[in-house]
């Protein structure tokens, strides 16, 4: 099991954190995600199938992208 933890500028409100944790929630392999918007930040726990690349794809794509520069 692996953990990261990730800056998302994009995380404004209760709305973003329950996106967050829904849609990234439903990826195989993601055993918990806890977002953040007073931080901006989200905590993922995951195994094999889910990967970083794709959780950060994930996060791209419903407009949550990972800050690079953290």
């Amino acid at each position: 099991m692996a953990t990261i933890q990730y800056s998302i500028p994009n995380i404004t409100c209760g709305h973003c954190v329950h996106a967050i944790q829904t849609e990234v929630g439903d990826l195989q392999g993601v055993k918990s995600v806890i977002a953040d918007a007073t931080t901006k930040s989200v905590k993922i726990e995951f195994e094999t199938p889910a990967n970083q690349e794709s959780i950060k794809q994930l996060l791209k794509e419903i407009n949550y992208p990972v800050s690079e520069t953290a």
